[in-house]
């Protein structure tokens, strides 16, 4: 193996891990040519040094009652079963809200180490894989809301958000607090808002938290409220339930944001918004 860019020799003796037999549809005989078994998983333990018998061809191979003599134990430890069960879920969970492969990295190696750690005795293997999946995002620098992570999972938001505080205070390790503009550009592209709103929203809830004029509101509450007061003020107007719908927080949460941030919307907005309508002429609720 060369570095193409310097020559380096990264290593001269690299084994091939891949079939050594190509097999066609037309060749299947029920004999499987290849004897290098499944690939190597380092999260499971000792995987890749598993034995596997092939059948017998030879009267030395069967009994006097024709029984094989050597026969296939079950190799997988039931240890090894939960965990790649575990990996199966978090990467059809992964695989329904678009996530890449490194944050389903991190959240299986999340789900390893508590499963070694032996530290969440009782709790079930979906809930543990939900909440690793959503601590994933959140240190990927990709958070997703619970709500989102609740739609792909059989887990209920309660249950998720223990698995999270039990899995932090395990493993010792700590998240990102999450802010208005870490959902801001995914809320709008899937609103279908032009950049132009996208970034007065972005301001809009950045100044109002750092102004404290929404003290106590969650951060998904106060980006909605601030794409609601966007785009009311431009062209491409939204609902409060199509937002609430996309953000997955109720119509009553983005009034109550909204109704905190409208006495102060003149110093909210970027300086350079052009205005479809003026700002005595929002939505006052």
């Amino acid at each position: 193996m060369i570095c193409s860019e310097c020559g380096l020799v990264v290593g001269d003796r690299v084994i091939d891990v891949g079939s050594e037999w190509r097999t066609f549809s037309s060749e299947k005989s029920g004999v499987d040519p290849s004897r290098v078994g499944g690939p190597e998983n380092p999260l499971l333990n000792g995987s890749d040094l598993t034995t596997m018998i092939g059948p017998g061809r030879g009267d030395a191979s069967f009994d006097e009652f024709g029984m094989a003599r050597y026969q296939n134990r079950r190799t997988m430890s039931s240890s090894d079963r939960a965990l790649i069960n575990a990996f199966k879920e978090i990467n059809s969970m992964a695989d329904r809200i678009n996530l890449p492969r490194t944050i389903v990295d991190r959240a299986n190696n999340l789900f390893k180490q508590v499963h070694d750690g032996r530290n969440l005795k009782g709790r079930s293997n979906d809930a543990i894989a939900s909440a690793c999946l959503y601590i994933a995002c959140r240190q990927e620098g990709v958070p997703r809301t619970f709500k989102e992570i609740c739609a792909v999972s059989k887990i209920s938001k309660k249950e998720i958000g223990r698995c999270f505080k039990l899995i932090l205070k395990a493993l010792e390790t700590s998240v990102d607090l999450i802010t208005t503009g870490d959902f801001m550009s995914r809320f709008c592209s899937n609103l279908g808002l032009p950049n132009m709103v996208q970034r007065a929203a972005t301001h809009i809830a950045r100044k109002a938290v750092e102004s404290d004029i929404v003290p106590g509101r969650s951060p998904i509450s106060v980006a909605a409220a601030a794409i609601y007061m966007a785009s009311q003020a431009s062209d491409d107007k939204k609902s409060q339930k199509e937002i609430g719908d996309i953000a997955g927080v109720a119509d009553v949460t983005i009034r109550q944001s909204y109704k905190l941030m409208y006495p102060h919307a003149s110093k909210l907005f970027p300086e350079d918004f052009k205005f479809a309508t003026p700002i005595e002429q929002l939505p006052v609720m």
